[in-house]
């Protein structure tokens, strides 16, 4: 018998969580916000508990919505760690996963240009985002980028999409969907919530998935929702090709075009090269926001 896992992370999203019906509830600050925070807590919360049940020894918790800060801390196991906002690497954004074995993606959304939940790649301003003539969903990203680490991919979870994408690059990958069709009215979170905690812990014994790691070159054509004017200013920006609304990125290493992407999509020059700085601001706003979700929901987080 192979070695049971035993030090999981975890990604977490919030489009793909049981409190996320529609844009505002993924946007920042708004009331459906921070009642989305409240229930994508709950939703990793479940997961966690079972995995501790099931044995498993260490979870790191990686929140990557919007500024980092959508998890209220006081609603996770207290085993767990969370790491919230966003490290400038060594993986961009995650930081250092050294110890973990395996990652598990919950809440997820599907790619830029499908017709999934909230469906977007790293930005709702880009419309559409092809990889060597293949749609790129953020898995993906994610999950080459702890390839260097030897860590398998072994769960996901989001719209039914989002879950069509994922087993589409990932060989063997569990997947656990979430169906917001019929609208929250008709949604049971606690029976899905207990669905989604049981099929992560069967993803535990999931041992054919490999590190994600698809070979180069790649092709990256991003076009962007604001059309040709927006196109052409980020082109100018990083000196990249445009034709009409359309940005093309040549990069011989995933790594390469998850930096590419990065800076195309959150930085300009004079903010990368203070970008330590400019992490520290934007971790600040995600503090604030996070603390004043708190004050809105105090009632709801008591025991």
């Amino acid at each position: 018998m192979p070695d049971p896992y035993t030090h999981i992370l975890i990604i977490a999203d919030l489009e793909g969580s049981s409190g996320c019906w529609n844009y505002a509830a993924s946007a920042f600050m708004t009331d459906e916000w921070c009642r989305a925070c409240l229930e994508m807590s709950r939703d990793v919360n479940a997961v966690v508990r079972a995995l501790f049940d099931a044995g498993v020894k260490s979870v790191t918790i990686k929140d990557f919505h919007r500024t980092g800060y959508n998890m209220f801390p006081e609603l996770i196991d207290s085993r767990a760690t969370l790491v919230s906002g966003y490290r400038r690497g060594p993986i961009p954004g995650i930081g250092n996963p050294t110890g973990a074995q395996v990652v598990m993606f919950l809440g997820m959304h599907a790619a830029s240009g499908s017709d999934g939940f909230l469906a977007h790649t790293l930005t709702s301003r880009i419309a559409r985002l092809e990889v060597n003539q293949r749609l790129l969903a953020e898995i993906e990203l994610f999950a080459a980028s702890l390839a260097p680490w030897k860590i398998r991919p072994i769960f996901f979870s989001g719209c039914p999409v989002a879950c069509k994408q994922a087993a589409a690059v990932v060989d063997n990958i569990n997947c656990f969907p979430i169906d917001k069709s019929r609208g929250s009215e008709r949604f049971d979170p606690g029976n899905w919530r207990s669905g989604l905690a049981q099929a992560a812990v069967k993803s535990l014994s999931n041992r054919k998935t490999m590190p994600y790691e698809p070979p180069g070159p790649f092709d990256a054509r991003v076009t962007m929702r604001d059309g040709e004017a927006e196109a052409a200013r980020l082109a100018r920006r990083w000196k990249v090709e445009q034709v009409g609304a359309q940005i093309r990125i040549r990069s011989a290493t995933f790594r390469q075009l998850y930096m590419d992407l990065i800076r195309l999509c959150y930085l300009t020059p004079a903010i990368e090269k203070v970008l330590p700085l400019a992490l520290a601001a934007f971790n600040l706003k995600g503090k604030i926001g996070i603390m004043r979700a708190r004050s809105r929901l105090k009632w709801r987080l008591l025991p």
